[in-house]
């Protein structure tokens, strides 16, 4: 019996994608499938970057078709394909930017910016198009993160250029200060300038947009949630209680505005001794896990107290590229991947799809 199209979807419905555990048939990922005289030939698209895991998919689905009597070759072509998302009622999309994603944390020093410019860099390891704004007008950190300096430029009339960092395009007051000039502005000054940073820069066919909140539910927080086209939001937080506190208040701003929780990391989880490897939880255990469970969200990851993190970030080469085969970067990595599969779940962005009605008298 010749293998037909029929059979080889069936046996799709049996390849389970590794990293969301749906069969390739139920995620809608494969395309133009084609079987003649025992040649198959289909292209598997993921809606999330998947640079690393292109390999492997492919080896799974090549495997299970050759398995089906009568195929005499396999051609499998893997991509991803990243389209725009939801926003809140009543905010436009962004032009050339398809997803933003806040990084908020409600409380200072849990290690926010860190974690959001280490996700932004695995994001663009899997082969996404990525940016980052730095959100903090007060306290601007991605600058030295990113080991950028000099000014933007400008070439265009109110606009200006993002600056570029191991392959991020980024945004930050940062880059139009000097590094110990205090910025001492009232809070309608502190959201016309991120405003302005935001809808001003320049940005080059985003995928993602890495928004890198300050600590707080504030003037700031308020306008991005309420203005800006936000597709979901990432609460980082530690384990420590104080800390769980703020984070649940940043969560709930973002609910009351109708942004969805993409999922929460819990950093600085645990201490592991560099001399004798001995594990301490210096912050508490479980308050990040125990928090996903009381708001019904999901539980994205958790990263250890480790020098390494603090020394890379400061040295304008965070982990995921200093190290970037190491353990941590792994975590990264794997949490960066969570949040594009969780964006990739929601709700697409329609908007283009309707006609503008124009209602005139005649």
């Amino acid at each position: 019996m010749a293998v037909s199209i029929e059979s080889v979807q069936q046996t799709l419905k049996t390849v389970l994608d590794p990293n969301t555990q749906i069969d390739l048939m139920t995620a809608k990922a494969v395309k133009n499938l084609k079987v003649d005289d025992g040649a198959v030939s289909l292209d598997v698209v993921l809606g999330y970057p998947a640079k690393s895991q292109i390999d492997l998919i492919r080896t799974l689905v090549v495997n299970a078709i050759r398995k089906l009597p009568d195929v005499k070759n396999v051609s499998v072509n893997v991509t991803s394909s990243i389209v725009a998302h939801a926003v809140q009622r009543g905010v436009k999309l962004m032009p050339n930017v398809k997803n933003i994603i806040a990084v908020a944390s409600g409380k200072g020093g849990v290690g926010k910016s860190t974690t959001a410019v280490n996700l932004a860099l695995a994001l663009a390891a899997e082969g996404a198009e990525v940016g980052i704004l730095d959100a903090d007008i007060y306290g601007p950190s991605q600058p030295m993160m990113l080991g950028i300096t000099g000014r933007p430029e400008s070439l265009q009339e109110n606009t200006i250029e993002p600056m570029e960092g191991h392959g991020l395009q980024a945004s930050s007051i940062g880059f139009l200060i000097d590094a110990d000039n205090p910025m001492v502005w009232r809070g309608p000054m502190v959201t016309s300038a991120l405003e302005q940073l935001l809808k001003q820069t320049r940005w080059r066919d985003l995928d993602y947009l890495i928004v890198d909140m300050p600590p707080g539910t504030g003037d700031i927080q308020l306008t991005l949630s309420q203005k800006v086209p936000v597709t979901g939001a990432v609460i980082v937080t530690t384990p420590q209680d104080i800390a769980l506190l703020d984070a649940r208040k940043g969560l709930k701003m973002f609910e009351k505005v109708g942004v969805p929780i993409i999922g929460i990391i819990e950093n600085m989880s645990t201490y592991i001794c560099p001399s004798c490897g001995h594990e301490e939880h210096v912050f508490g255990q479980g308050g990040g896990q125990k928090m996903c469970t009381d708001y019904g969200v999901d539980f994205l990851g958790s990263l250890p107290l480790n020098l390494s993190i603090r020394e890379q970030a400061d040295s304008g080469r965070p982990t995921v590229i200093a190290d970037p085969d190491g353990a941590i970067s792994a975590v990264y990595k794997n949490i960066a991947r969570q949040v594009a599969i969780r964006v990739a779940n929601l709700s697409k962005d329609m908007s283009s799809k309707f006609p503008n009605i124009v209602v005139q008298n005649t």
